[in-house]
C-alpha cells in the first residue's frame, strides 16, 4: 500500500515525523537553504556525524541521527543541480526520492517529512519537480506510513496541493 501524501507550509525542522530529509550536497556538508537550517537545528553533532561519512552521490541518500531535531534521523539526500533537463536531471531526482525512501525502510522510519529537494539554490523547476517528487512518493515500494512535503513558501504549497490534487484526479 503507498504511503498517504500530504503537503503543508512548515519549518521541517520542527517536524515531529521519525525522519527529515535533508536536501544535501553530496559532501554532506552544511550549506544554505533547507539544509543549513536542519544543521543548524541539529546542533554541531550532525555536522561531525556528516564529516566521518564519505559524502553521497547525486541520486542516493545515507541517514544519520537527528541529534537536536525532534526527528530520530536525517536522512541526506542529494539531489541534482539543474543544467536544463537533458543531463538526466529527472532521473537522479526521482532516484534520491526512491532513496531518501529505502533508506527510511532501512531505519525503522514510518513518518517522513521532504523538502522540495533541488528546487532551490540548484535550480531545478518547482512544477517539474514537485511532478517528480509525487509521482515517485506514490509508485515507490516502501513500509513508510505518512509522506509529509514540508513547503517553505506558499509557492510551494502551491505547487504540491496542485500536483497532489492532480495526482488523485
Amino acid at each position: 500500500m503507498p504511503p498517504r501524501l500530504e503537503a503543508a507550509r512548515g519549518d521541517i525542522t520542527a517536524e515531529t515525523v521519525d525522519a527529515v530529509v535533508n536536501a544535501a550536497n553530496s559532501a554532506l556538508a552544511p550549506g544554505g537553504g533547507v539544509c543549513g537550517a536542519i544543521f543548524a537545528a541539529a546542533g554541531p553533532e550532525l555536522d561531525r556525524a556528516c564529516r566521518v561519512l564519505p559524502g553521497c552521490e547525486t541520486g542516493d541518500a545515507v541517514a544519520t541521527p537527528g541529534f537536536g531535531l525532534p526527528a530520530r534521523f536525517v536522512i541526506h539526500a542529494v539531489g541534482p543541480v539543474w543544467h536544463g533537463g537533458n543531463a538526466g536531471e529527472p532521473e537522479q531526482l526521482a532516484s534520491a526520492y526512491r532513496r531518501a525512501l529505502a533508506v527510511a525502510d532501512e531505519v525503522g522510519a514510518r513518518r517522513v517529512a521532504f523538502p522540495a529537494i533541488s528546487t532551490g539554490i540548484y535550480g531545478y523547476p518547482l512544477d517539474e519537480a514537485t511532478a517528480i517528487a509525487v509521482r515517485t512518493a506514490r509508485e515507490t515500494p516502501t513500509d513508510v506510513e505518512l509522506v509529509r512535503f514540508v513547503c517553505f513558501d506558499d509557492a510551494t504549497l502551491a505547487a504540491y496541493e496542485r500536483e497532489l490534487g492532480a495526482a488523485e484526479a
